[in-house]
């Protein structure tokens, strides 16, 4: 902001504010959802996530542009979809997808703007050399039990990081591994949460008050079955989601210790839906659909209040840029500039934003063995997904596969008993190539209406939107299923879909 003559008072505060150093904590939870009291749930105690939606713009239409760990991470530190920055599924062991080494990631950016930057947790994203932190603790650097489930740890990790000698403005990453499940790793329960809580051999998290809840008085959302294998996995979650929800107190009362909170952008959100059947790895609403907090201490007036503007993890970027006043750069990849397709959201700060009414996702890979790529549109009430390899079943992540709550479904699908579900496993593994639903009126997205002659319009407008988007995002999978993108050798000038003859038969 430039200093003009327009009065002295005025002149010294609008030149005060523009030297003033900003600051960007950005906290991340993972497979996290709507189980707190900013988003109407009644059950889960989490009074420091509370206190920060009533210092925020509550979004009430946040969403991740990939309901997967490593791709969605990838998104919010490159702005960039999953199929254009080269995550296309997991980043670690026999996953092992990595980004293109020309992407420019958040870090890297604002080192070269002089802005330190520090991550504390789970990182989950390849290579380092591309995803560069400044101050990196981690799970390449601890346990991920410890450096991101133990917020005491986590805590004096803030501590050290927001006290160091350093007067520059910073961007502080922090992500929790709470309250994800402890995959095939039972020994401290299904959430981990028993990790901490001071029973025998489960050790001592100092600052963790943990909070047991009864299954019998969770709220189950509407596509988890009303079973006794999944309230308790709902309450075992909710035990979870506490200890994330006090680490975040934790970390909100170092950064006011630190004298911060005055000149710090906060942003809260999570990777992807909650690990049960119907939502995470999915881009329903329910797997799409993210809490999303933004607490600027400029922006007084709209704390508290709740937004329909519809945003996107891919406009973290442009965001803390916004914030930062600093450009995105100007790189190519495969020869394309690069542009970013998501939006600051500091003007939502200030009042409603009536056009931001369309966010687009996209989907490849969770883990290397599940190859299922979806491409979606949500505009105002609709959501248009287009699931390319519908021919297949669709794959479930091994987490969920594993949980209490999809085993009950499969036990009681094999004895042919009722499940409770809200779908059959069929309806679930098998879907059109196509679905269209209209949220306002079908918010189970129950009824597609692809091919519904009075939808007809809006499928083929959505429909154009959505592969324009592909285009303008290079995404590889813009010709599927039908063809392949042809771009190399004499092609290169003149690309086209090469059609491969296989629409299956009537």
């Amino acid at each position: 902001m430039a200093c003009t003559t327009i009065g002295l008072f005025m002149l010294l505060t609008l030149c005060i504010v523009s030297a003033e150093k900003r600051n960007v904590l950005i906290i991340l939870a993972d497979d996290y959802g709507f189980e707190n009291q900013a988003y109407n749930n009644t059950v889960c105690q989490t009074p420091h996530l509370n206190k920060l939606a009533s210092h925020s713009v509550i979004f009430k239409h946040g969403y991740t542009a990939v309901s997967s760990c490593s791709p969605s991470r990838s998104s919010i530190l490159t702005g960039l979809p999953q199929h254009q920055n080269g995550i296309y599924g997991l980043a670690g062991g026999i996953h092992h997808f990595h980004a293109f080494d020309e992407i420019r990631s958040l870090p890297v950016i604002l080192k070269d703007a002089n802005i330190r930057t520090g991550i504390i947790g789970k990182k989950h994203v390849q290579p380092d050399t591309v995803f560069k932190f400044d101050y990196e603790r981690t799970e390449e650097q601890y346990s991920m039990m410890q450096v991101a489930r133990n917020i005491t740890f986590m805590k004096e990790l803030v501590h050290e990081y927001l006290n160091v000698n350093d007067t520059r403005p910073f961007l502080l990453y922090v992500a929790f591994n709470d309250p994800h499940r402890c995959t095939a790793d039972f020994e401290h329960g299904e959430f981990c949460e028993m990790f901490g809580n001071g029973q025998p051999g489960k050790g001592v998290i100092p600052d963790w008050k943990p909070i047991h809840y009864k299954p019998e008085d969770v709220e189950l959302p509407f596509f988890i079955q009303d079973t006794p294998a999944a309230r308790d996995e709902i309450a075992k979650q909710y035990t979870t989601i506490s200890r994330m929800d006090q680490g975040i107190g934790l970390f909100m009362k170092e950064l006011e210790q630190a004298g911060f909170s005055d000149n710090t952008l906060v942003i809260f959100t999570s990777d992807n839906g909650i690990p049960f059947p119907g939502a995470k790895t999915n881009l329903y609403e329910k797997g799409m659909g993210e809490p999303f907090l933004v607490s600027s201490p400029y922006h007084k007036k709209r704390w508290g209040q709740v937004s329909d503007d519809l945003v996107s993890s891919l406009d973290i970027i442009p965001t803390v840029l916004d914030w930062f006043d600093l450009s995105f750069p100007d790189y190519k990849l495969f020869n394309e500039k690069v542009k970013l397709s998501g939006k600051s959201l500091l003007p939502a700060l200030e009042k409603e934003q009536p056009t931001w009414d369309t966010v687009f996702a996209s989907h490849d890979f969770h883990e290397i063995t599940m190859n299922y790529p979806m491409r979606v549109m949500k505009h105002k009430n609709y959501r248009l997904i287009h699931n390319l390899n519908y021919r297949m079943p669709y794959p479930v992540a091994l987490d969920v596969g594993l949980s209490a709550t999809m085993r009950d479904i499969l036990n009681r699908t094999e004895a042919h008993q009722k499940t409770g579900w809200y779908k059959t496993l069929d309806e679930y593994y098998y879907r059109d190539e196509w679905e269209l639903f209209d949220v306002s009126k079908d918010p189970h997205e129950l009824n597609n209406l692809a091919q519904d002659p009075h939808h007809l319009n809006v499928f083929q407008d959505m429909k154009k939107k959505l592969s324009s988007w592909q285009y303008e995002t290079g995404d590889p999978w813009r010709c599927s299923p039908e063809g392949v993108y042809v771009d190399a050798g004499v092609y290169s000038k003149d690309p086209f879909c090469l059609s491969l003859l296989n629409v299956p038969p009537k």
